[in-house]
C-alpha cells in the first residue's frame, strides 16, 4: 500500500508517535491523531502535518472506553473520508512490585484491549475501502520470550496479548487487511535515565546506541508498503535480544 492519499489513525501520538506521524505526513498520508492526555503533542504533530500539505485532525478519546473508541473511528472516517491505516501506539509502562488485579486490569486494558477495540471498529471501515493495514506495538522482551526485568508482570503479559492479538487478527482479517506488530527495544531514552543506567543499556545492545524514533517509523512504513507480510512481530532492538 502506498501511503500517499490514504488516512492513518494513530493512538498514543507522543514521542515516537510524533516521529511516525511526520514520516507518514511527508509521504502524503492524512492523519487522525488520538490523544487522552497529551493534547499539546497531538496539536503540534497535526500542525506539522498540515505544514507539509496533508489534512490532520486531533480527537480526544480514552482508548480503554469502547464508546469513545468507536466514536473516534467514525469521526475519522466522516471528517477525512476514509480510513486505511491503524497504528495502535497507546500504551503504559508501569513497574508493579507485588501486582494486584487492578494492576493487571490497567495494563491489559491500556495495552491490549485498546488495540483490540480500535482494530475491530476500524476493520469494517477499511474493508469497505478495499484494503487496510493494522500495526500494533508489542515489546522486544515478549518477541524474544524473555521477561528479563522483575516487577513488570502485568506489562509483559499485556504485550504478549498484543502479539497474540496480532496473529489472530491477521488470520481473521485476511486477505483484505494486513496485521502486524513492531517490538521496540532501546529506542528513546527516558528523560529521567541516569548516566549509569544509560551505560548499561548501551553495553547490553550490540549496536551500542539508542535507535531513535526514525527506526520505528521505518518499520511502520515497511509494514504499510508490504503486500505479503502479515501476522508478524518485527523486533527493532539493535540486536538487544542477542545479548
Amino acid at each position: 500500500m502506498d501511503p500517499k492519499g490514504k488516512v492513518a489513525l494513530i493512538t498514543g501520538g507522543a514521542r515516537i508517535g510524533q516521529v511516525v506521524a511526520q514520516a507518514l505526513a511527508t509521504r502524503g498520508c492524512a492523519l487522525s491523531l488520538i490523544y487522552r492526555g497529551s493534547r499539546d503533542a497531538a496539536e503540534q504533530t497535526a500542525s506539522a502535518a498540515r505544514g507539509v500539505g496533508v489534512d490532520a485532525i486531533v480527537l480526544r478519546a480514552d482508548a480503554t472506553d469502547e464508546a469513545q473508541v468507536a466514536a473516534a473511528v467514525t469521526e475519522t472516517a466522516q471528517k477525512l473520508g476514509r480510513l486505511d491505516i491503524l497504528i495502535n501506539m497507546a500504551s503504559i509502562y508501569v513497574k508493579t512490585p507485588n501486582p494486584g488485579t487492578k494492576d493487571w486490569s490497567l495494563a491489559m486494558d491500556s495495552n491490549a484491549k485498546s488495540a483490540f477495540m480500535f482494530s475491530i471498529h476500524a476493520a469494517p471501515v477499511m474493508k469497505s475501502g478495499g484494503s487496510g493495514r493494522i500495526i500494533n506495538i508489542s515489546d522486544w522482551l515478549v518477541a524474544s520470550g524473555r521477561p528479563n526485568y522483575r516487577d513488570y508482570a502485568p506489562y509483559y503479559m499485556s504485550k504478549a496479548a498484543v502479539s497474540a492479538l496480532t496473529e489472530s487478527l491477521a488470520l481473521d482479517l485476511a486477505p483484505d487487511i494486513l496485521v502486524n506488530a513492531i517490538a521496540p527495544g532501546p529506542i528513546l531514552a527516558p528523560p529521567d535515565l541516569t548516566s549509569e543506567q544509560n551505560d548499561r543499556v548501551i553495553k547490553a545492545t550490540p549496536l551500542a546506541r539508542w535507535g531513535g524514533g526514525d527506526e520505528i517509523a521505518k518499520a511502520v512504513l515497511f509494514l504499510i508498503e508490504t503486500e505479503f507480510v502479515t501476522g508478524e512481530c518485527i523486533r527493532v532492538d539493535g540486536g538487544r535480544h542477542l545479548a
